[in-house]
């Protein structure tokens, strides 16, 4: 069965969503955890890493939406997930958001490695996810400094 553009196109797609879903979680996460942190964790969380990871998530739908768009396919929207519980503590929200970055840099490291972008012949979409890794690069290190400080 022959493989066309189409598919490769959709199967493109379907990758990319995975890693944003992926950041769409660490982002719920982290807004979790702001909400049980001391007004200077907090605001060290917003900035070291909500502010990162906020960005890559907008910079991947928005990249998303136009890529659809220029090819005439179905857009997507991507809902907000549930963080979890409270109980899980700020420690351990802030522990799943760098899972979720972690499978989500990875997802698009595979999608960078397979032939996929360079056979749908997209520029922009290739930019958008060497720009996307980029603001998730360190968001593990600089949760764990974070996470040395709490509760001190």
């Amino acid at each position: 069965m022959a493989y066309t553009s189409a598919e490769a196109r959709e199967e493109l797609l379907d990758a990319f969503a995975v890693a944003i879903e992926g950041i769409g979680f660490a982002l719920a996460a982290l807004g979790a955890a702001y909400e049980q942190l001391d007004e200077r964790n907090a605001d060290r969380l917003e900035a070291e890493l909500f502010g990162p990871v906020q960005k890559a998530y907008g910079r991947a739908k928005t990249t998303y939406a136009q890529f659809a768009q220029r090819n005439g396919m179905a857009t997507r929207t991507f809902a907000t997930p549930s963080p979890g519980v409270p109980s899980t503590g700020a420690k351990g929200f802030i522990d799943s958001a760098v899972e979720a970055t972690a499978d989500a840099d990875a997802a698009l490291s595979e999608l960078q490695d397979s032939s996929l972008p360079t056979e749908v012949g997209d520029v922009e979409l290739r930019r958008a996810l060497t720009e996307v890794r980029a603001l998730l690069t360190g968001v593990r290190q600089r949760a764990r400094e974070l996470e040395r400080t709490l509760g001190r």
